[in-house]
């Protein structure tokens, strides 16, 4: 068993496509239409395209919204993404006017920052030394 797809609730799916897209670095796997207002729309890792797929899903669900809205509250991120280099990433991203909610974090095996992915989540992006 392995995973293939999991998903982020955004309460846009365009502004997260291009969000994910053109900030975060992710190629698009899926794009399609499901019921002529949401797709099917689900990015993948450049360094991996067959691989792990991201959901970008619709939050319209009632319970999704009090939910992000809660973890967004706490600090507590949707999804951790791997880097090799975090503080070379934060500042790229930061060159995209990304903005981040925790600057870099050095602990004994991993560094880590969160941003706001613009669609209602907080992103941890993580560097392991391990």
């Amino acid at each position: 068993m392995r995973i293939n797809i999991t998903s982020v609730f955004v309460d846009d799916q365009e502004k997260a496509r291009d969000f994910y897209t053109q900030k975060l670095g992710f190629q698009i796997r899926h794009n399609v239409p499901v019921d002529g207002t949401a797709f099917w729309l689900t990015v993948v890792s450049p360094e991996n395209p067959e691989g792990t797929e991201l959901l970008l899903e619709p939050d319209g669900h009632p319970a999704v919204k009090p939910f992000k809205e809660a973890l967004v509250a706490d600090g507590i991120p949707a999804a951790q993404f791997a880097v090799d280099d975090l503080a070379a990433e934060v500042e790229r991203l930061k060159g995209l006017g990304v903005k981040f909610t925790m600057e870099p974090v050095d602990m004994d095996n991993i560094a880590f920052a969160v941003l706001d992915d613009t669609c209602g989540n907080l992103i941890q992006i993580a560097q392991y030394k391990i």
